[in-house]
């Protein structure tokens, strides 16, 4: 389970470490947007964040009861409280990652409705708002900026094998 800000590298972390692992990805805006038919930005603009929640509990839900692989979760999700007990129990990776490089590597995307306006401030507010939950949701901590996806699934499996917990030290 992938947990993180936008920008982290969820998606492209979890695409590395499904492959090393041999499993699959389910990354959950992705499988919001097939259930859908359309992007998160337009459930966003014309079915409202309520229903995007929605969704995105019901998606986080199945998957943790029934997915094999890798679940890549989107970074507002876990401010359900419902998911946060959903969680407890399950190997929980934070990706950390320092505002100016998630603000690199989001940009000014405009697929992402919660960036909308003034995309800088409102990354700084939803890490700032988001860090404590993702801090405390935690079983394993990695540090992205600066480092490879790779590198960074290199940080993570020996957390999975229950050699490692806390935070990896690159």
């Amino acid at each position: 389970m992938l947990i993180g800000s936008p920008g982290s590298g969820k998606s492209t972390v979890g695409e590395a470490l499904a492959e090393r692992l041999g499993s699959d990805l389910l990354c959950t805006d992705t499988e919001i947007e097939r259930r859908a038919g359309k992007p998160v930005g337009d459930i966003f603009i014309e079915d409202g964040e309520e229903h995007f929640r929605a969704l995105e509990r019901e998606v986080v839900a199945e998957g943790l009861r029934a997915w094999e692989g890798v679940i890549a979760v989107g970074g507002g999700a876990v401010l359900d409280e419902a998911t946060q007990k959903d969680l407890e129990g399950h190997h929980v990776v934070y990706l950390h990652v320092e505002f100016g490089e998630a603000a690199k590597r989001v940009g000014m995307d405009v697929a992402r409705p919660l960036l909308a306006g003034n995309p800088r401030t409102r990354l700084r507010q939803l890490l700032n708002e988001r860090l404590p939950v993702y801090e405390r949701l935690a079983t394993f901590t990695v540090e992205t900026t600066g480092y490879h996806p790779e590198e960074i699934v290199d940080a993570i499996l020996p957390s999975l094998a229950g050699q490692d917990t806390g935070r990896a030290q690159q």
